[in-house]
């Protein structure tokens, strides 16, 4: 079997990983992508950052998974004895909530999940940090186990160093056209002319999904969303901190020495598809350093370090990631739209992507709730818990 991926980030070089894993000699992996250093992508651009607090079943078991590399990256990832170096800093999420209803409704189905979280309550928020203020909060939730923060760029290159050590190939070009017969694809034509036939293709494109679901005439509702994320310097020394989610959709986190923080916009904030990838430093002014010193009064005194930019691969309509076969055209699987989790949820994307490709379902964990069918039937999978 040949498999085309379009896409050497860390969800494409997870797709080739787990075919070989699973494969072996008896599929043919190579994955398309134009630009090896990763210099746009969102695995280099990304916070990269690890939770267990969803409010669905799915995306808590694709977390556990990425947990499981990650924390024992030197057995999965290892190539040769030589140890892997993700800069994993162990570490919790703290979502904070004005009204506890929702994270009543998470808790739930975290507790179902087995996941380790603690509602904590103002006064016991006080208690615990000290920094914070708690006063217009009515709950929030703490992961106590499973979370973390990491480095983005040497994630996907470890998975990808991983994949080639097992006979996975990498090529640098660009995917311009995608022939197709009826409801299948034929080959992949290159930014150099060449075709290569395939008998399965993965749209592992990050941000560029859509682009290359248009070259199959397919519709990938996948659209590139610029975030920016602050580097802040405080002059009032704070203990390390958790990933402090914010009602106002500002989060915050301790980075080394300093801090780092970030805005989601909400559903009634403008959010234009495919803007260039240069910080929106108005940001901070208008949006996180008021939210930032109301949560933190030593957050007044905060100053700028620097500031990126990154692209979100955002499904609008319900910030879940688009994985399986597409219905019009079963030989492409899509693993799109990640809307953030793109990173702790490679390694289970990449692993259900290879399963369904070499044995036609799923037999890890069920992903069928992210499958494009309810995108076509317009059936969003509900998760709250979004940043």
């Amino acid at each position: 079997m040949k498999v085309v991926v379009i896409g050497g980030g860390a969800v494409g070089s997870a797709v080739a990983l787990f075919l070989k894993r699973l494969g072996g000699a008896d599929v043919a992996v190579q994955v398309i992508e134009p630009d090896p250093t990763l210099r746009q992508a969102s695995s280099a651009l990304s916070a990269g950052s690890i939770r267990q607090q969803f409010s669905n079943a799915v995306n808590v078991q694709m977390s556990r998974f990425g947990h499981e590399l990650l924390a024992q990256a030197d057995e999965w990832l290892g190539v040769d004895g030589a140890p892997v170096a993700l800069g994993f800093v162990p570490g919790a999420y703290l979502f904070c909530a004005t009204d506890a209803d929702a994270l009543l409704a998470n808790h739930r189905v975290q507790q179902a999940e087995g996941v380790a979280v603690a509602l904590l309550t103002p006064a016991e928020l006080g208690q615990r940090f000290a920094w914070l203020r708690c006063d217009d909060l009515a709950l929030a939730s703490l992961g106590l186990a499973g979370e973390g923060w990491f480095d983005g760029e040497a994630w996907a290159r470890a998975i990808a160093h991983k994949a080639r050590s097992l006979g996975a190939q990498w090529r640098r070009a660009k995917v311009v056209g995608l022939e197709r017969r009826g409801a299948r694809l034929q080959a992949a034509v290159l930014d150099d002319g060449s075709r290569v036939e395939a008998d399965a293709f993965v749209n592992a494109a990050g941000p560029w999904a859509g682009a290359v679901g248009r070259l199959a005439g397919l519709d990938v509702p996948v659209h590139a969303r610029r975030r920016t994320v602050f580097a802040l310097r405080c002059p009032t020394a704070l203990p390390q901190t958790p990933l402090v989610v914010d009602p106002s959709g500002v989060w915050f986190r301790t980075e080394g020495a300093g801090f780092i923080a970030a805005w989601s916009p909400g559903p009634d904030d403008e959010d234009p598809d495919d803007l260039p990838l240069e910080p929106d430093l108005t940001q901070f002014e208008q949006k996180l350093w008021p939210a930032l010193a109301h949560r933190v009064p030593a957050f007044e005194a905060l100053r700028v370090s620097r500031a990126w930019a990154g692209y979100y691969e955002v499904h609008a309509m319900d910030h879940n990631a688009i994985i399986g076969p597409h219905p019009d055209c079963p030989n492409l699987l899509l693993a799109n739209g990640f809307s953030g989790h793109g990173l702790q949820h490679a390694p289970a994307a990449g692993r259900g992507v290879a399963e369904w490709i070499l044995h036609g379902r799923y037999q890890s964990i069920d992903l069928s709730a992210l499958g494009c069918e309810r995108v076509l039937a317009k059936r969003p999978l509900i998760e709250q818990a979004i940043i």
